[in-house]
């Protein structure tokens, strides 16, 4: 397979075809965000009683795929990782984004994806999608949601972008990966191709997300939709049970100082519905999920949720710390390990019943419409405020 180093080669992507089991959907989860989670308290702070969580955390590890290989025609600046304090990092726009690429966190990537599919019951997308024609997937990581897509529409045609090289060698026949910095002025496509625009998981990764909204509004046909999923960066409580001082609070907090700093603010996700709208976007969505830090939750759906999301904190905390603190804040790797220590004791307390709000946000290009409209964007970490 053949992917081209740069969005506007179309035609040079061939791959290979695997069957992939097809995508079901299912239907939204049936606690909504303004129920409040209940606890359960027969477990003690380090056990938990596994028949109520029929998750197996090592066998979804140990199913990721083999990724893209030094096989493919890249330039070799594609392939020019950087190492940094033990991790390595894209070199396409070096320094763009702040989190790593090495195989720790592909596998991170690829058990975060079966977490919010899990957390979706068995759901890739909410917007009501039709035989869409072509789709794109901005900031794909791994690919695993544009391999799934492209296998439930093959007769649609799905584009995927990554400033890393991590996909798979092997996928749908329809499913295209190109290594692209989606935060560039020109994106280097027609107006009104796509008929869906997908994002997930990307706070950290813009200036102003803002204006991935208002491009793929300009991108998207007329009647097409976008969709964002976010995970917000607070954690949230019900009961009261964060204490104050939480040491996962404080790196929180700390993680959000260094994103100003980066410019690059973590905090986006409650803040999608109102950006659509003001990008022209009609008939917009909202929905709310919650993902438990740990299994400390009753509910046997949210426990086992609760146990995958706990390993991907626990897998990823290095990786969403090194380069933020080092680089912003001036951190040393020593000081950020031993720092880290007692975040991860705060992630697995089951006494602390905190959770993360996942925001799904989808709406529709008009029929009839201008372009997205203006939006001035920041210049400094204060105007991101």
């Amino acid at each position: 397979m053949t992917v081209p180093a740069k969005f506007g080669d179309m035609g040079a992507s061939e791959s290979i075809s695997i069957p992939i089991g097809t995508q079901r959907r299912g239907s939204s989860v049936s606690i909504g965000i303004d129920t409040p989670l209940e606890a359960d308290t027969s477990q003690s702070d380090t056990s938990l009683n596994d028949k109520f969580v029929p998750i197996n955390v090592e066998a979804m590890l140990a199913s990721s795929g083999t990724h893209i290989s030094s096989s493919l025609s890249l330039t070799n600046s594609v392939y020019d990782f950087t190492k940094e304090n033990g991790r390595t990092y894209h070199g396409y726009r070096a320094g763009a984004y702040h989190f790593p690429n090495d195989p720790t966190e592909t596998d991170r990537l690829d058990f975060q994806y079966e977490i919010l599919k899990y957390c979706f019951r068995d759901r890739n997308y909410f917007a009501p999608l039709s035989d869409p024609g072509y789709i794109l997937d901005i900031g794909t990581g791994t690919g695993q949601w544009a391999i799934e897509m492209g296998d439930e529409f093959p007769g649609a045609k799905v584009e995927a972008t990554d400033l890393s090289p991590i996909q798979p060698s092997s996928v749908p026949e329809n499913v295209h990966f190109y290594i692209d910095d989606a935060s560039e002025d020109d994106w280097a496509l027609p107006a009104s191709r796509y008929d869906y625009i997908h994002t997930r998981v990307l706070l950290g990764c813009f200036t102003d997300f803002r204006d991935v909204i208002k491009k793929a509004f300009y991108h998207l046909k007329p009647g097409g939709y976008m969709e964002s999923q976010e995970i917000l960066h607070t954690a949230s409580c019900d009961d009261g049970t964060i204490p104050a001082d939480w040491a996962f609070s404080g790196w929180t907090d700390y993680s959000d100082e260094a994103a100003m700093e980066a410019g690059k603010p973590l905090r986006i996700a409650n803040m999608l519905k109102g950006w659509y709208e003001e990008c022209g976007f009609v008939d917009v969505e909202e929905k709310v999920f919650k993902l438990p830090l740990n299994p400390w939750p009753k509910d046997k759906h949210l426990k086992s949720l609760g146990k995958m999301y706990e390993h991907n904190w626990l897998s990823g905390l290095q990786g969403f710390t090194m380069a933020p603190f080092s680089r912003m804040l001036n951190w040393n790797k020593t000081e950020i390990e031993v720092y880290l220590v007692d975040v991860r004791k705060g992630i697995s307390n089951r006494h602390v019943h905190a959770y993360n709000k996942v925001y799904v946000v989808w709406g529709r290009k008009p029929d009839s419409s201008p372009e997205a409209s203006t939006i001035r964007t920041p210049t400094t970490s204060a105007d991101l405020t």
